[in-house]
């Protein structure tokens, strides 16, 4: 006969007040803070190239998007709101889109039609997830 399982009435330790706890916290935030600084200076840059240039195209516009959701992204990290996971499958989403734009017109038909379907599969990704995360 099978005996049930004691309950133990320590409590599991809360190894994110411990020291190593604390300095991995501390490496995230000098990380997330350093990534919104690389991400501020190329925003900054490539506003720089495009006033110099003067002119503005739609490469350049998707890029600033990559570079707002990069910034989102941080944010959420760091206020622990919203669905952290969501933001990498916006900038890859972006990041295709503008990989098209770039090079629709020197690119066979097939892969145009393989990267708008890896665009069809990341936004019912970010869909599900969404759906699964707020429930």
């Amino acid at each position: 006969m099978d005996t049930p399982e004691q309950y133990d009435p320590r409590p599991e330790p809360d190894l994110r007040n411990s020291p190593a706890g604390k300095l991995f916290k501390y490496i995230e935030q000098g990380l997330l803070m350093l990534a919104a600084i690389m991400t501020l200076v190329a925003a900054g840059t490539e506003v720089w190239s495009v006033y110099q240039r003067g002119s503005i195209v739609l490469a350049d516009i998707l890029l600033m998007f990559l570079y707002t959701e990069v910034i989102a992204m941080i944010a959420v990290f760091y206020t622990g709101k919203g669905s952290s996971f969501v933001f990498p499958i916006f900038i890859a989403i972006t990041a295709i889109a503008r990989l098209i734009v770039l090079q629709g017109k020197d690119m066979d038909a097939e892969n145009v039609v393989f990267e708008s379907g890896a665009i069809l599969l990341l936004a019912f990704a970010a869909l599900v997830i969404g759906r699964v995360r707020s429930d």
